[in-house]
């Protein structure tokens, strides 16, 4: 009976000795440090763009119609001088043919003024050599004495001669006019006629561009219009419009676009390695050349923001081996960091900023904090260069978590 009291004890024994001794901690471990291979890299999307490229516009002169009638598939690869479009032009063969029409009625009417011109010079004429006569005849009878004729018929004929002199001036006068008049009219004959022709010209200029030839070799790139829209066979388009573009395939990029998230440690001449979508077997490599200043959202719909960033040199002979064109969507794998052997920390581990970071350990039970020095940062890991020892149990940084 005693012997089972005793035994009947020891639990009550057992509890009390745990109240008596001190609590253990709870630490949130995140991972055991361990030294390997270490990769850093970023998935990107973006798109192929052409850092320079001819514009090919809609041949002809400045806003006159045309008719898209036949044209090479966006992304051919065409030849200089190659033929790429051929437009139609209803409007402009209606405005030549009116042009011309213009033209005979002001070769007409300019005929027809210089005879009315001559016909009024000639009355004028006519009128002028008669008063003269009468005015030679007047001025006979005025000078004569009363011996040879009546004094009265002396002076009407100095009346008359004074009438003659006043008409005649007045004849001239009319044949000032009348020439000055003419001359007037007839250059502004003359200023039509330069108008329809000028028009006549232009038309003719435009019915003689109707097909639209590559400047030089590249891939044919379709512009798209205000409503977002490629050219097709049947489109109205206006002459001096950009039909399509023409790159150059010896400079090419690609555009990326990076959440922001993610974006940390990513910095120009960094390595990036590309290839089309779904196509990893056609991969290049290139650098980055330019990263924006901001992030900036892509979508009005969706808060979260992207870093664009470009990757320049893209190898123009992998471009034509490849068939690749400007547009094309492109995967890019920016490499942050590659080496042999490394350590690394969460970034939820680290404490502090710069030279000032930190990380906790948990060593013989205790809380341990170990200054570090890092090297490249990743968007979820950071490299650690020196401070962190292999097989240290790494801590969440901020305090004692519920779990181990």
């Amino acid at each position: 009976m005693i012997r089972h009291r005793a035994y009947g004890l020891w639990p009550l024994l057992l509890a009390l000795a745990a109240c008596g001794s001190p609590p253990q901690a709870d630490y949130t471990v995140l991972e055991q440090a361990r030294a390997g291979p270490l990769e850093f890299s970023v998935q990107a999307e973006g798109e192929l763009r052409a850092v320079n490229a001819t514009p090919l516009l809609v041949p002809g002169q400045q806003w006159t119609p045309r008719q898209l009638n036949w044209m090479l598939p966006d992304g051919s690869h065409v030849s200089r001088g190659e033929l790429v479009a051929r437009f139609s032009a209803t409007q402009s063969k209606q405005d030549l043919a009116q042009a011309r029409i213009d033209l005979q009625r002001n070769l007409l009417a300019h005929a027809g003024k210089q005879n009315e011109l001559a016909g009024k010079r000639g009355q004028l004429d006519v009128d002028l050599i008669q008063v003269d006569g009468q005015l030679a005849i007047a001025q006979r009878y005025a000078h004569a004495t009363l011996a040879a004729i009546a004094r009265n018929d002396i002076l009407d004929a100095v009346q008359d001669a004074a009438y003659l002199g006043v008409r005649r001036q007045i004849l001239e006068w009319r044949e000032q006019q009348s020439s000055a008049r003419g001359k007037a009219e007839l250059a502004v004959l003359d200023a039509q006629h330069d108008t329809f022709a000028t028009v006549a010209r232009q038309k003719q200029a435009d019915l003689d561009a109707l097909e639209l030839r590559a400047p030089h070799d590249g891939v044919l790139v379709l512009q798209r219009n205000w409503s977002d829209e490629l050219p097709h066979v049947g489109s109205s388009l206006w002459a001096g419009f950009t039909f399509a573009n023409l790159p150059d395939l010896d400079a090419l990029e690609v555009q990326l676009a990076v959440p922001q998230i993610e974006s940390q440690g990513i910095a120009v001449g960094e390595a990036v390695a590309l290839h089309p979508w779904g196509r990893p077997d056609e991969r290049v490599t290139a650098r980055l050349s330019w990263i924006a200043a901001a992030a900036q959202p892509r979508d009005r719909e969706s808060p979260v923001k992207y870093l664009l960033m470009k990757a320049a040199r893209v190898p123009g002979d992998a471009a034509r081996r490849y068939g690749w064109t400007p547009g094309q969507r492109f995967v890019g794998t920016i490499l942050l960091l590659k080496a042999a052997r490394g350590m690394s920390v969460p970034n939820l581990a680290l404490g502090g900023e710069g030279d000032a970071a930190s990380v906790r350990v948990l060593s013989g039970g205790r809380e341990v904090v170990r200054k570090l020095s890092l090297g490249v940062r990743g968007a979820t890991r950071t490299q650690v260069l020196e401070g962190l020892h292999e097989g240290d149990r790494i801590l969440l940084a901020g305090g004692k978590g519920a779990g181990a």
